[in-house]
C-alpha cells in the first residue's frame, strides 16, 4: 500500500522506464506482488501505457484491477481490447461488478460488453438493471452458495467445492427450499466443524436478517455495519432468495452517500466523477445554481439593513459587530445541523425525536451563548473601550451585542437542529439543510434580534 503520493509517482516513473526499455518480465515481476487497488492507482499516472501494463497481468489480477479503475479508464481499455481479451476479462468479473461497469459505460460500449457475455450473464445483468438505482436489488450479486436442508455436511462441502470458485463469497451459505424461499443460513466455520453425516437442516441458523430488493441501499449498508455481517441475503416480496449484498458493496454505497452529503452540505450539486477528472464546465454547473439561490436569499439581509438604516446612522458602532454576530450564528447553526445530519444518517434519531433534540439544543445553546456573551462583554470593555480608546463602545452597547449573541446562538442551534429533521420528514435530503442554507436564515434572524435590542436598550 502506498503511504505517500511521492511513492506512487516514483513507482510510475520506474514502470515507464521499464516499458521504454521493453523489460516486460521485470515489469511483470514488479506488479505481481502488488494489490489490485494499488495497481489501479498507478494507472492514473501511466496514460496510454495502461493497456500494455494491463496485458502483462494474470487474468484474475487483471480483472481485479479493472474493477478498481474509474469509468473513463475502463472505457479506454475496453476500446483497446480484442474480442477475446474482453471476454476473458468479463469471465473473471463478478456479476455485480459487471453491472456497475455497464451502468457507467456509453451505449456502444454496453452493447459490446453484452454481446460478449454468455446468455445467462446477460439475463442476470438485465434483471438487476431493472431495479431502482438506489435499491438493494441494484447492488446485489446473484453469485452466492445455496444449499438444501436435506443435504449432509459431506454433500454440502462437495457442492461448495464444485460451485464455489465462481461465487463472490462462500463464507456464508444460504439454505433454500424447493421454491427458493430462504429458510436459513450457515457459516463455513460451522460447516467445517460439523460431522460429515450431520444434516444441514439440523445445524443451520433459522433466525436471520434479510432485506428486500426494493429496500434503500443506504439502509442495507447500515444494516451490514450494525450487525457486522459480511453479506446480507436479498429476497423478493415472496421471500424467495434472489441475491446477496456483500460488505465491499456496502462500503462503496456508504462512501458515495457520504460524498454526496458533503457536497450538498457545501451547496454543490452532487457529481459522480473524481474532482480532477470533472471538467470546468461541469463544476460550474454543479456550483452555480446553489450560489445563485443563496445570493438571492441573502437579499433578505440587505432588506433588513436598509429598514434599520436610520438606527445604524444613530449608532454607527453597531455596524462593526454585525460580522461577528452573523459568523457566530452561522457557526452555531452549522454545529447543530452537522450533528443532527450525522445522527440521521446513522439512524440514531428520527422525526419523533424532534422535541428531545430541540430541548437538548436549547440547553446547549444557553450554555454556549452565556459563555460567549460573558467573554465578549469583557473583551468589548477592556479591548475596544479601554485599550483602543473607542468611546462609542459603552456598557449599554456591549449589553446590546451580548444579549443579541445569546439569542442568536439559541436561535441558530434550534434552527440548525430542526431543519434537517423537518427536511427528512417531508422527503428532502437533510444534507440540503446544512451550512450555507442555515447561515442565510440565521443571518436574517440575528439582525432582527440585534436591532430590536438596540431600539429597546439604546432608544435609537
Amino acid at each position: 500500500m502506498f503511504e505517500q503520493e511521492k511513492d506512487r509517482a516514483e513507482l510510475a516513473e520506474t514502470i515507464e522506464d521499464l516499458v521504454a526499455r521493453k523489460r516486460y518480465p521485470q515489469l511483470r515481476d514488479l506488479l505481481l506482488p502488488m494489490e489490485a487497488a494499488d495497481i489501479a492507482q498507478l494507472c492514473g499516472y501511466l496514460d496510454e501505457k495502461v493497456s500494455l501494463v494491463f496485458r502483462l497481468l494474470p487474468k484474475e489480477l487483471a480483472a481485479e484491477v479493472f474493477v478498481e479503475l474509474d469509468s473513463e479508464e475502463q472505457e479506454l481499455l475496453i476500446q483497446s481490447f480484442s474480442n477475446t481479451e474482453l471476454k476473458e476479462v468479463l469471465d473473471e468479473l463478478y456479476l455485480d461488478d459487471t453491472v456497475d461497469i455497464v451502468e457507467e459505460m456509453p451505449a456502444n460500449v454496453v452493447k459490446r460488453i453484452l454481446s460478449h457475455s454468455d446468455p445467462e450473464t446477460r439475463k442476470s445483468i438485465n434483471e438487476i438493471l431493472k431495479y431502482p438505482e438506489d435499491s438493494a436489488g441494484s447492488i446485489m450479486t446473484t453469485e452466492f452458495v445455496d444449499l438444501k436442508e436435506t443435504m449432509t455436511v459431506e454433500d454440502a462441502l462437495k457442492h461448495i467445492r464444485r460451485t464455489g470458485p465462481d461465487k463472490e463469497t462462500i463464507n456464508i451459505c444460504y439454505i433454500t427450499d424447493k421454491n427458493r424461499h430462504l429458510i436459513g443460513l450457515l457459516s463455513i466455520r460451522t460447516l467445517l466443524l460439523a460431522e460429515e453425516d450431520d444434516v444441514i437442516g439440523d445445524i443451520m441458523e433459522r433466525n436471520f436478517i434479510a432485506v428486500q430488493t426494493l429496500d434503500d441501499q443506504e439502509a442495507v449498508a447500515r444494516s451490514l455495519s450494525k450487525y457486522d455481517f459480511l453479506a446480507l441475503p436479498v429476497v423478493d416480496t415472496e421471500a424467495r432468495l434472489v441475491g446477496i449484498v456483500t460488505v465491499d458493496d456496502a462500503i462503496d454505497v456508504l462512501q458515495e452517500e457520504v460524498t454526496e452529503d458533503i457536497e450538498k452540505m457545501a451547496a454543490i450539486l452532487p457529481g459522480d466523477r473524481p474532482y480532477l477528472k470533472t471538467g470546468v464546465f461541469e463544476t460550474w454547473k454543479a456550483r452555480t445554481p446553489w450560489l445563485m439561490l443563496l445570493m438571492l436569499s441573502a437579499t433578505f439581509t440587505g432588506i433588513i439593513l436598509t429598514y434599520f438604516e436610520s438606527s445604524l446612522m444613530a449608532c454607527a458602532i453597531l455596524t462593526s459587530f454585525i460580522p461577528m454576530l452573523s459568523g457566530t450564528g452561522g457557526n452555531s447553526g452549522t454545529q447543530a445541523s452537522t450533528a443532527v445530519i450525522r445522527a440521521l444518517s446513522l439512524g440514531e434519531v428520527q422525526f419523533r425525536d424532534l422535541f428531545r433534540v430541540m430541548w437538548k439544543e436549547l440547553r446547549v445553546s444557553l450554555c454556549c451563548g452565556l459563555c460567549l456573551a460573558v467573554v465578549n462583554f469583557g473583551k468589548m470593555l477592556l479591548v475596544d473601550c479601554w485599550l483602543l480608546h473607542n468611546p462609542a463602545v459603552t456598557p449599554q452597547v456591549a449589553l446590546v451585542v451580548c444579549a443579541t449573541l445569546v439569542c442568536t446562538v439559541l436561535c441558530a442551534k434550534v434552527v440548525g437542529s430542526t431543519l434537517p429533521l423537518l427536511a427528512k420528514r417531508i422527503g428532502f435530503d437533510p444534507a440540503v439543510m446544512a451550512s450555507p442554507f442555515i447561515t442565510t436564515i440565521v443571518d436574517a434572524i440575528s439582525l432582527l434580534i440585534y436591532f430590536r435590542f438596540a431600539v429597546v436598550l439604546l432608544g435609537i
